[in-house]
């Protein structure tokens, strides 16, 4: 069993997993059991859930029973107990199935619209009875209140076939060249079908009449989406008596209110794939809608997003199990889909143990689907030499950057730096070396950025170790020892600098305490460097420093603070003179700007009347422009004002037209000389 988690919703794959051959004894299943791991793992929920080929259409009775699907190939419908856990029947069809309907509780009553036109009645006995229809067909919908079966496909008409009757009826005509798809609301009966200019047609199944019409293919697009082709309606779905959701093919679903023709919601999936199936789910008010590549559930409210699922390979339908969590998809692969969504609702009755199961798994986490995946950025493609594979199944689109399998990682990055194990190996070693050396007594090693700083702070805590009150006082960290401040001893970015004015203001009496502490740090440095002659550490630590002396009093700490404002300010003057006498020595020399060629010098005074130009109202500009020709001012019949501008054209216009038509001429001469030259006859000897 597969766990994802997306949004903190978790989606437990029911359906991952080998699959074993049928053909396989039950000795060499067991014997695969013990061996294999994954065997032994997986979850089979329903027996041989799965078709040959492909499974196009998966539904639920409405009994929640069975589950219906149709697959290829050979052109099959299976049908599995629930109860049972197992198949219940296989039927071999002749064509392959479009869509099915269950007319009753059970699978007594189905209905299959093929691809052929062909509509195929079976009962619990078997195949019942066949007809056909004039055109092919896409969708169908059953109205339950007077027996009909509507059918739209590829025609303007809508065909009704009574099934009390057993004849055809006078079909529905609709405004559209084909039907895609149609749904009838189960609380008063409208009739809706989706057409493939983008509209919703809703028709009264009473009076056979069109009660309204949509146009869906206009409100879908919105100002951040990109449409390259018209859109066309791919999914229909009522909810209650006024909701209606509609999916266009290309990507978008739009929530209407059936009393209004603006759509309350437009939701976008950003793949501009067609919208397969359209499902809502009560208890949470959210909407399920899925395309060939992704299932989305968002609020229908808010449109935000609840969670999403993306299988490995395409969808073709989705069926929501009626009451509970859990999810079917018929995919574009043997294997139909099984996801159990504990947020949406509980399991079903016939596998109530998933909840104790999903809840141990939640006590005990295990790895993720997202362990065995390596996120890359697109910068770390560029260093392994894999920006090819953007696109390709290795590389799944998250965020800022992919998903790739963590063996492919390895594999390539063992290629891209085949000495990496030998780096980690020596660093290993190191560690080690480092770690076994810190339980020996050694010197005080200073910091190589700040080192009277890291000085001034080991005094400090040397005292305070000293002092009396150690045990009264609760200790704090030490600056040093904390990683929060570990780069101000390593970064040179961070180094005091002591000549500047805010330091030599702030801290007066340094220079006085500093002394001692260079002397202190001019012996460190002779024992560091006595010891890299000698080649091995000493065994004893070096003596302790003197204890520095007490501050000065106050009255010493102003006159230093007003003796280093004095020095301020006279190499503030210094600095001033110096600025002086350096704009005495320099010459002002003239600049020259050169001109482009074919503009015009104008005067400096364009811009000063430019900008009073600029500056003068609406009415006054109006004035002037028509004082000089720019602008006609008339009356027209209605009683409104009409302007007319007419440009002038510029100086630098004038003579890039006269060169244009230079270089015309010019063109022409050169192909009539062409032309004459290719005419004349060539002389000379024959090439042979």
């Amino acid at each position: 069993m597969q766990v994802s988690s997306l949004n903190e919703v978790k989606i437990y794959s029911l359906s991952c997993g080998k699959s074993l051959p049928e053909w396989l004894s039950d000795r060499k299943k067991r014997a695969l059991q013990k061996k294999d791991v994954d065997v032994r793992r997986r979850i089979e929920l329903i027996q041989d859930f799965e078709m040959p080929t492909v499974c196009t259409t998966i539904k639920v009775s409405k009994d929640g029973q069975y589950i219906l699907a149709t697959g290829t190939y050979k052109p099959r419908v299976r049908c599995y107990d629930t109860y049972q856990l197992s198949l219940k029947f296989e039927r071999c069809l002749d064509s392959e199935v479009v869509t099915f309907e269950t007319l009753s509780d059970d699978y007594s009553k189905i209905v299959f619209l093929h691809n052929d036109r062909y509509i195929e009645f079976h009962s619990q006995s078997g195949f019942y009875y066949k007809t056909r229809i004039p055109k092919f067909g896409r969708d169908f919908s059953y109205h339950y209140p007077s027996c009909d079966l509507y059918f739209v496909g590829a025609s303007s008409e809508v065909y009704r076939l009574n099934l009390e009757q057993g004849r055809y009826l006078n079909p529905l005509q609709t405004d559209a060249a084909e039907n895609n798809v149609c749904d009838i609301n189960s609380v008063h009966g409208l009739f809706a079908t989706g057409t493939i200019e983008g509209r919703v047609e809703c028709w009264d199944p009473r009076t056979r009449g069109r009660v309204g019409l949509l146009d869906c293919a206009l409100s879908s697009v919105t100002a951040d989406s990109e449409i390259n082709s018209l859109p066309t309606i791919s999914a229909l779905k009522f909810n209650g008596a006024l909701t209606m959701a509609v999916g266009t093919s290309t990507g978008q679903v739009l929530l209407y209110d059936l009393r209004s023709d603006k759509p309350l919601l437009v939701k976008d999936h950003q793949y501009g794939l067609p919208i397969k199936s359209v499902h809502f789910q009560d208890s949470l008010d959210l909407i399920l809608s899925a395309d060939s590549r992704i299932i989305k559930m968002w609020n229908k409210n808010s449109g935000k997003i609840f969670t999403s699922l993306e299988p490995e390979h395409d969808i073709n339908d989705v069926c929501l199990y009626p009451n509970s969590g859990m999810l079917l998809t018929a995919n574009e692969t043997p294997k139909m889909g099984i996801y159990y969504i504990p947020v949406l609702g509980p399991a079903p009755r016939w596998c109530s143990f998933l909840d104790n199961l999903t809840e141990e798994l939640e006590e005990n986490p295990e790895s993720t689907v997202y362990d065995d995946y390596k996120f890359v950025t697109k910068k770390d493609l560029e260093n392994l030499g894999l920006t090819h594979l953007i696109g390709s199944p290795f590389l799944r689109a998250y965020m800022h950057g992919f998903f790739m399998d963590i063996r492919l990682y390895h594999k390539v990055k063992l290629m891209v730096n085949p000495f990496a194990y030998e780096e980690y190996r020596k660093d290993k070693i190191r560690q080690k070396i480092e770690e076994t050396r810190a339980q020996r007594v050694q010197l005080k090693k200073l910091p190589k950025v700040n080192k009277e700083l890291a000085l001034k702070l080991i005094e400090e805590e040397e005292e305070k170790q000293r002092s009396t009150w150690k045990k009264k006082v609760k200790s704090l960290p030490n600056i040093l020892t904390d990683d929060r401040f570990k780069v101000m001893f390593e970064n040179p970015d961070f180094q005091v600098d002591e000549e500047s004015e805010e330091f030599r203001l702030l801290n007066p009496l340094v220079s006085k305490i500093s002394e001692k502490r260079k002397k202190k740090l001019r012996l460190l440095e002779q024992q560091e460097l006595r010891e890299q002659e000698e080649e091995e550490e000493p065994e004893g630590k070096p003596s302790d420093a003197e204890s520095s002396e007490s501050s000065d009093d106050e009255k010493d700490w102003v006159e230093e603070v007003r003796k280093q404002r004095r020095l301020l300010q006279q190499e503030e003057k210094v600095k001033r003179q110096e600025r002086l006498r350096e704009d005495r020595q320099t010459v002002l020399k003239p600049q020259f700007y050169e001109i482009k060629a074919g503009e015009e010098f104008r005067s400096f005074k364009d811009s000063a009347t430019r900008q009073k130009l600029l500056n003068k109202t609406l009415e006054d500009r109006l004035k002037l422009e028509a004082k000089n020709g720019t602008l006609s001012v008339a009356d027209t019949t209605v009683g409104s004002k009409q302007l007319t501008f007419t440009l002038k054209r510029s100086e630098q216009q004038k003579k890039q037209q006269e060169a244009e038509k230079l270089h015309r001429q010019e063109r022409k001469t050169l192909r009539r000389s062409a032309g004459h030259l290719k005419s004349r006859p060539r002389r000379g000897r024959p090439f042979h």
